[in-house]
């Protein structure tokens, strides 16, 4: 019989006050998705550190690991920020320069 293992990250926590309880880096505002789009990207960790010269290797590291761990909840996320989910979701337009703005709703 195999016990399952629950891993504990070091550098990864979830706040529901920052990014609506998404798995971020421990002491900063960096979702894990974030990092997982640029490795998506082809960028090595050091590419990464460049881009977010706030975070160590080891911080990097632990958010692929934890992606890793955890594909379908982090995938998930990745889509559900897509534009288009979020237009939807919020019932935002998109203005023929780009912006996007809360779509006027029928007067009371």
């Amino acid at each position: 019989m195999t016990v399952p293992v629950i891993t504990e990250y070091r550098y990864i926590t979830r706040n529901p006050e920052i990014c609506g309880g998404r798995p971020i880096i421990k002491g900063t505002r960096t979702p894990v998705k974030t990092i997982v789009g640029y490795y998506r990207l082809g960028q090595s960790v050091e590419e990464i550190l460049e881009g977010l010269p706030h975070l160590s290797p080891a911080q990097v590291y632990e958010a692929l690991a934890y992606y890793h761990d955890n594909i379908s909840e982090i995938e998930q996320d990745i889509e559900d920020s897509r534009g288009e989910n979020l237009i939807e979701r919020y019932g935002l337009k998109v203005m023929p320069d780009g912006r996007l703005v809360v779509e006027e709703r029928g007067a009371c």
